[in-house]
């Protein structure tokens, strides 16, 4: 039987497993968009399949994000993530330790936030590259509308007389 092409309805499995290493994880988790006023909640957690079973990723949607904790983990050197989306905030790194090439991302829109946790990456890829491409896939599909920030007013146009 071949493997779904997406793990936890939104994840796209070739790219876990180029950026794991691990062919055909095994899969817990899902995601509700609908719950939380509509800005969804739930994980996603990938394992290997041999050996001890560890884990190799965590992707967490919840409600309750919140910029702050972003800029400070920016001002502490975390790279800021590109605008995927408009009123997004985020930033990604990799474990200054190199230990198990792990690498990992948040995104903030709204009050709600997603978190990419690569807690075993393959080694001699740029794994913070990897979470934040990971992160341009998924956070388009994750994201809801009750996420996207309220227009902004527009002041008047003066009239010319």
């Amino acid at each position: 039987m071949a493997a779904p092409p997406y793990l936890c309805d939104h994840i796209p499995l070739k790219a876990v497993e180029l950026m794991t290493g691990v062919r055909d994880p095994l899969v817990r988790g899902s995601f509700d968009l609908t719950s939380a006023g509509g800005l969804g909640d739930g994980s996603c957690a990938i394992y290997q399949r041999e050996g001890e079973r560890l884990k190799v990723l965590l992707i967490n949607l919840s409600p309750g994000g919140y910029p702050g904790p972003v800029e400070e983990q920016i001002e502490g050197g975390a790279t800021p993530l590109p605008e995927i989306l408009p009123g997004v905030t985020g930033y990604y790194f990799r474990r200054v330790s190199g230990e198990n090439n792990a690498a990992f991302s948040t995104l903030v829109r709204g009050k709600a936030e997603i978190n990419i946790l690569l807690e075993i990456g393959v080694a001699g890829r740029d794994n913070a590259a990897d979470v934040l491409a990971l992160m341009k896939l998924i956070a388009p599909k994750l994201l809801t509308d009750a996420s996207a920030p309220s227009p902004t007013p527009k002041s008047p146009t003066p009239k010319k007389d």
